[in-house]
């Protein structure tokens, strides 16, 4: 019989992040909470949850050594997923107050302030996902749950692939809207985020989870 895949719920001493933990148990992932380096570098997968403010959760991720930990599982190809301000930080920088801060660099681009006349954003949208998409597979038109004032508002990470005989694959970036366009999930190799809760998005949630966990088997 199949093992389930071990998921490390990044714990680097805030937010609620029981709700990700019996979530993805429930998806059928063997789950740990814990802030142990070895831990989160030898699971199937890593979950780098976030809630506040971007500074303080960089501040957070490096207390427990979780930047050196996101980059050592990336360059060896081992399965990311950044949930919420988890996926915000995944960014190079930022800038929340007009205080600008670095993020962990793996993909370009700022986050600020979402240009609303409504902030935070907070409730249920839908989101336009690329076609490809694992996170999303069979959630066409479905919405999911949103609570932020801070987001990127755009991509730049290049479609064109570098030159060479084996350049990556691009992006696969998915979108929705608050005042404007923003990021809502990406999916680049073994890094994937969402800009909403997938733990608290209900059955669409839930089924997200499980396309994620199911790609770490």
């Amino acid at each position: 019989m199949p093992t389930s895949p071990r998921v490390v719920v990044l714990d680097y001493g805030f937010g609620n992040v029981r709700s990700a933990v019996r979530a993805l148990q429930r998806v059928g992932a063997d789950v740990e909470l814990t802030g142990d380096k070895q831990a989160a570098l030898d699971a199937d997968g890593l979950v780098v949850p976030g809630v506040g403010a971007f500074a303080a959760v960089m501040d957070g991720l490096r207390g427990v050594g979780g930047d050196q930990v996101v980059d050592r599982r990336l360059a060896g190809g081992r399965p990311v997923l950044g949930i919420c301000v988890g996926m915000q930080v995944m960014f190079d920088e930022g800038v929340e107050h007009g205080v600008h801060a670095r993020g962990l660099g793996e993909w370009p681009g700022v986050v600020d302030r979402l240009e609303a006349e409504v902030v935070p954003h907070m409730g249920w949208s839908t989101v336009d996902a690329p076609e490809g998409t694992v996170l999303f597979d069979g959630l066409a038109d479905e919405r999911f749950y949103f609570v932020h004032s801070y987001a990127a508002r755009a991509f730049p990470l290049a479609d064109t692939p570098a030159p060479g005989e084996h350049p990556m694959p691009a992006p696969l970036v998915t979108w929705s809207e608050h005042g404007g366009r923003f990021v809502a999930a990406v999916e680049n190799g073994p890094l994937a985020a969402t800009q909403f809760h997938p733990e608290k998005s209900g059955d669409a949630g839930a089924q997200l989870l499980s396309n994620w966990v199911g790609s770490l088997r």
